[in-house]
């Protein structure tokens, strides 16, 4: 039998890929994935250890997963007429959405630059992609994506909100717009809800047929626990369910979102704390020479520097890890996003900024 190889069988535009990279944080001030800086107190901690011991992990997870989903429904006031579809994570959402749209001719439109996966799933799936450029100043073209969504008749519209990379919240009254105008399904991503000063189109649910919620617990500091969800009507949320792989959400995550839920009071006070230092940080950036900081409703910040890459570098060196957005879209030309951390790791994204760029100067 003849030797059998990759480019037999991968798919061409698979394999001109490349794997989604994560940078190793291994003794660096870790400022560039959108991660709470925060732990659960230690007494919070060891109640949920206990609660692990005890899990059945010799059995499959509930499938249902009816605690956690009632978890999620008190936590963030989910109606009951709504339905909840479990995720590990929110780009298995991502996959799952794709996978059901996926006719020969599909189309997935967002907005750019914004997170990589829509490009990346719909790319996964054999769907066609559409990327509507933002203004310079990363606010929505309400026009081009009104014209693109004419011309492509797009199955699914993401839209995040805030956005990724950029943190800022789109125009409210330009999105229903968009959400009256797309003929196929539109998806608000809600990752940095949390964040957003209570921003949300949940209410608007009942009110539009064909706009569904996506949101994770991740940002809120359970990023570990991979989890994420999908609010929307049950005819949609339905159809999605036969394309969830079993036990999807296995029993951990389930027990310690659960548990870490009922305590979301201690999650809420976090994310304010977040905010409150991404004031300070925002100001502390606004007075450095040399440095173009963005406004932003989510809990990281997008900067534009001189020379990203070897600003990055340089960081880098001094032990602290943000992320390059350099190359990733025109409109981020020499943009870095820093996650805002605690008030420690920030001053000492602040200190090592500093000393860079003064150093660069001279």
């Amino acid at each position: 039998m003849a030797p059998i190889n990759p480019e037999q069988l991968i798919r061409a535009d698979i394999r001109a890929l490349a794997a989604y990279h994560v940078a190793d944080a291994t003794g660096m001030v870790k400022l560039d994935a959108m991660e709470n800086p925060y732990r659960l107190p230690a007494e919070l901690r060891g109640e949920l250890g206990a609660l692990l011991a005890e899990a059945a992990i010799n059995r499959y997870p509930d499938p249902r997963a009816p605690g956690l989903k009632a978890a999620l429904r008190a936590a963030f006031a989910i109606p009951d007429g709504l339905d909840i579809l479990l995720g590990n994570g929110s780009d298995e959402i991502l996959q799952i959405l794709a996978m059901a749209v996926a006719r020969p001719g599909a189309t997935v439109l967002s907005v750019e630059p914004s997170f990589v996966m829509y490009r990346m799933i719909a790319q996964f799936a054999g769907l066609d992609y559409v990327g509507v450029p933002l203004k310079p100043d990363f606010t929505l073209d309400e026009a081009a994506l009104l014209a693109a969504i004419a011309r492509h008749r797009p199955a699914l519209v993401f839209i995040a909100y805030p956005n990724n990379p950029t943190g800022n919240v789109f125009d409210r009254a330009a999105l229903e717009r968009v959400i009256q105008a797309a003929p196929g399904l539109v998806v608000m991503d809600e990752a940095y809800h949390a964040f957003a000063g209570g921003l949300s189109f949940l209410e608007a649910l009942d009110r539009y047929d064909n706009l569904i919620l996506m949101r994770t617990v991740s940002k809120l500091g359970l990023a570990g626990l991979r989890l994420g969800y999908l609010v929307g009507k049950p005819a949609w949320l339905q159809e999605f369910d036969k394309l969830r792989l079993p036990y999807n959400v296995n029993v951990l995550t389930q027990v310690a979102a659960e548990f870490a839920l009922r305590q979301v009071a201690v999650l809420e006070a976090q994310a304010a704390e977040i905010v409150a230092e991404r004031g300070r940080l925002h100001a502390a950036l606004m007075q450095q020479s040399g440095v173009t900081v963005f406004d932003s409703q989510a809990n990281f910040l997008l900067l534009r520097v001189a020379d990203a890459v070897k600003v990055f570098t340089g960081l880098k060196a001094r032990g602290v890890l943000i992320k390059n957005l350099h190359g990733a879209h025109p409109l981020l030309d020499n943009c870095l996003r820093v996650t805002v951390g605690a008030p420690e790791e920030n001053d000492a994204f602040l200190a090592a900024l500093t000393a860079e760029l003064e150093a660069r100067g001279s």
